[in-house]
């Protein structure tokens, strides 16, 4: 839970404090949890929307109109898969705020972006626009990483 904390914040103590609210609010509605085999996923839910109601209330969004929002989405292709995760985690937790919240709630929770605008008050177009975003930082920032340290 704290990794999803880390990841959707990219500041630790931001992350220990959404992670104690994300545990008191488990420990207040836990009556509400009617299968124990469900603790997990119930737990995970809690700590994703805690995550989304810090970013609601501390980061501003911008859209991001480029003519690379077109060519990313039909590229398609899954070049980082071929990096080192722990290069890939430090350069998500590096992104912008917008960028990052949509990034992590769109690849790693599986959000479509109809739901992460929904939850984070923005449009979906926002939604969208700042994925494209993260993805160009991301594969800017890495290749270069990349082409300099091998």
């Amino acid at each position: 839970m704290f990794n999803i904390c880390m990841r959707m914040t990219g500041n630790r103590s931001n992350a220990e404090d959404i992670l104690q609210d994300a545990f008191i609010i488990a420990f207040r509605s836990l009556h509400q949890l009617k299968d124990s085999a469900q603790f997990g996923g119930w737990l995970k839910r809690i700590v994703v929307n805690e995550c989304i109601r810090y970013a609601k209330k501390n980061i501003s969004w911008n859209e991001w109109e480029d003519e690379r929002n077109n060519q990313l989405a039909e590229e398609g292709t899954e070049w980082w898969k071929t990096v080192n995760f722990e290069i890939i985690h430090n350069e998500i937790k590096a992104l912008p705020d917008g960028c990052r919240q949509v990034f992590n709630l769109y690849v790693v929770e599986d959000y479509s972006h109809k739901e992460i605008a929904e939850h984070m008050g923005i449009s979906e177009s926002t939604s969208k626009s700042q994925y494209h975003r993260a993805r160009t930082l991301l594969r800017e920032r890495i290749t270069k990483k990349i082409e300099i340290h091998g």
